[in-house]
């Protein structure tokens, strides 16, 4: 928790907002979609599947494929506290509606469902399409239900492992033009996601990295990803990193408050 306080104060020194940005592409993304205060109406499904989560008191139990938690002390956990806890927030799952509309993504990737909260913010769009990796039975198990439950018939849910479950969908060598990665976070796991997945990236497509500065080894893991020759912009929010591929594009790094 100290750690993430002294990181999160780093951040505020040298953040941004709309003020001052140079390059068009970010201005524009962060005027016209970061701080975007329209009331969207798919804002109604995904704020309903959350607290409907939240209501939630059944225990599951969780297999845990990554870093482990720091909030419990338990596998055996209730879905509320894991809404409440691990799953994003609402103000969280907005910004990732709004990215997904405006940079008109069509198809995407999800490592680590949970419960799907972030997911409903995805294919809250019915025009995207989702393909989902979820490691915990039981985890997924719940969210399948809330998947149907919301009918979002635009997400494929796969249970099991990252690197079995990659290898599948990568067979046929798609391309994603929006890659959310939130199922690791270890330094080795995440780069080595990264680079596993570089191939199946376009000119427009964004990665987003959750939980950048969760402990040091990930914020070396992040520095590492903005340093990689094919990427043009990054943008650090704090709580995401975003990265960008634009070849167009002049090579620069942003922190922006959200």
């Amino acid at each position: 928790m100290i750690f993430q306080i002294v990181s999160y104060l780093k951040f505020l020194s040298k953040s941004q907002n709309q003020h001052g940005l140079h390059s068009p592409f970010v201005y524009d993304l962060v005027t016209k979609c970061f701080y975007d205060k329209s009331d969207y109406k798919d804002y109604e499904l995904i704020r309903n599947y959350r607290n409907d989560l939240l209501r939630n008191k059944d225990l599951i139990e969780i297999t845990d494929f990554g870093a482990g938690s720091r909030i419990f002390k338990s596998n055996v956990r209730p879905v509320f506290s894991i809404a409440k806890n691990a799953g994003i927030t609402l103000h969280r799952a907005k910004l990732l509606y709004r990215l997904i509309n405006y940079l008109k993504i069509e198809n995407t990737l999800e490592l680590g469902t949970s419960l799907g909260i972030a997911a409903s913010a995805i294919a809250a769009n019915k025009s995207t399409r989702l393909s989902t990796i979820e490691g915990c039975p039981e985890t997924a198990g719940i969210t399948l239900n809330q998947f149907q439950k919301y009918n979002l018939k635009n997400v494929d849910l796969k249970i099991g492992q990252f690197d079995k479950e990659l290898d599948t969908i990568l067979k046929d060598k798609p391309r994603f033009d929006l890659i959310y990665f939130d199922g690791n976070h270890q330094k080795a796991a995440t780069l080595e996601y990264f680079e596993k997945l570089l191939p199946a990236a376009h000119n427009d497509s964004v990665f987003i990295f959750d939980d950048i500065h969760w402990s040091g080894e990930m914020e070396e893991a992040w520095q590492e990803i903005k340093e990689h020759p094919d990427v043009r912009v990054s943008i650090d929010t704090f709580q995401w990193g975003l990265i960008f591929f634009r070849k167009e594009q002049a090579r620069q790094d942003f922190s922006i408050r959200v």
